[in-house]
C-alpha cells in the first residue's frame, strides 16, 4: 500500500474501534495515532499521557501542546513506576513493568473517560525488536493501529509532516531510564542527573540527538553523532564536559567512539525470547 492507502486504512481501523484512549507520549508515533483517532472519532478519542520521573524536562508540556494543536482531549495520569521493584531493579524486562503501570492506570479511569479500546503508537519497525512493553500491551488487549495498517517509521514521519504536526522530525526520545545500564538500579536521582547532563551537552554542542548512558560505578558514557566527536575531544571543551559531568555526580566520564546509536544498551543484553518475559 502507498501512504494514502495506509492513511485510509488507519482511519478505518480507528473508526471501527468506536471509542479509544491513545497512550500518548507526545512523540511522532503517538502523535500520529492521536491525530488519526481525533479525525476518525472526534470527541470519542482521548489522549492519555503518563507523568513520570523518567520523562525528560519539557516532554510533558510538549505533549500537552501537541494534544491541544490536534484538538484531542488530553488527560495526564501519574504512573508511579518507581515504586515497582520489578521496574527499579532494571533487568531486561523493565519496560514491561512501565507499560503495565501505564495501562493499569488508564484502565482504572475507563468508565470516567468512556473509551472501549486502548491504542499505542507502535509501528511496523518495532516488530521483532526487544520490546518488553509489547508483552504488556498484549496482556491489556492494547491495539497498535500503526502496525495493523502497515506503517513504518518513515511512513509515520511522512504522514506527520503532511498533517503539519511539529514533531514530524523529532528525534526518538525514549524515557530517561533507558539510559541506565541493565542491572544498575533505576532511581529518580539518577534519571534527573542524566537529564541535566543531556541538557548541558545539547546546549554545548547545539545538537538534538545524543545520549548520556549511565554504566555501573557512576560512569557516564557519552554518545554523540560522529561528526561532532572531534569537537568534544578538544582539550578545553573536554575538560569543561568532564567538570560538568562530575559536578552532577558522575565518578567517571567517557566518550563512546562509535558515536550515537539508538538502543545501544541492548548490545549487552542477551537475546530474550518475548514469550519468556513476564505477564501480569
Amino acid at each position: 500500500m502507498n501512504l494514502a492507502e495506509k492513511e485510509t486504512e488507519l482511519l478505518s481501523i480507528l473508526r471501527d474501534m468506536r471509542k479509544v484512549a491513545v497512550a500518548f507520549s507526545g512523540g511522532v508515533d503517538s502523535a500520529v495515532v492521536a491525530k488519526a483517532a481525533y479525525l476518525a472519532l472526534g470527541e470519542n478519542a482521548v489522549a492519555v499521557t503518563a507523568a513520570s520521573d523518567s520523562l525528560a524536562e519539557g516532554e510533558l508540556e510538549q505533549a500537552g501542546s501537541i494534544a491541544e494543536q490536534i484538538g484531542i482531549r488530553h488527560v495526564v495520569v501519574a504512573t508511579r513506576e518507581f515504586s515497582d521493584p520489578g521496574y527499579i531493579q532494571n533487568a531486561g524486562d523493565r519496560c514491561f513493568y512501565c507499560k503495565s503501570k501505564l495501562y493499569t492506570e488508564i484502565k482504572q479511569i475507563q468508565q470516567e473517560l468512556g473509551f472501549e479500546v486502548i491504542c499505542n503508537g507502535a509501528n511496523a519497525d518495532d516488530v521483532g525488536d526487544h520490546r518488553p512493553g509489547m508483552i504488556a500491551a498484549k496482556d491489556f488487549a492494547v491495539r497498535s493501529p500503526l502496525i495493523e495498517s502497515g506503517f513504518t517509521k518513515q511512513d509515520v514521519r511522512e504522514l506527520a509532516k503532511d498533517w503539519e504536526l511539529p514533531v514530524w522530525d523529532k528525534p526518538a526520545t525514549p524515557c530517561l531510564s533507558s539510559r541506565i545500564a541493565y542491572g544498575v538500579e533505576v532511581t529518580s536521582e539518577r534519571v534527573r542527573r542524566i537529564d541535566l547532563a543531556e541538557q548541558f551537552l545539547r546546549s554545548q554542542f547545539g545538537i538534538r540527538e545524543l545520549r548520556v548512558r549511565m554504566e555501573a560505578n557512576d560512569l557516564a558514557r557519552i554518545e554523540l553523532p560522529r561528526e561532532v566527536l572531534g569537537a568534544i575531544l578538544h582539550g578545553d571543551v573536554l575538560q569543561e564536559v568532564v567538570t560538568q559531568m562530575k559536578s552532577l555526580g558522575f565518578r567517571y566520564v567517557t566518550v563512546d567512539l562509535e558515536g550515537f546509536r539508538s538502543g545501544s544498551m541492548n548490545d549487552a543484553l542477551p537475546r530474550i525470547q518475548l514469550q519468556q518475559l513476564p505477564s501480569k
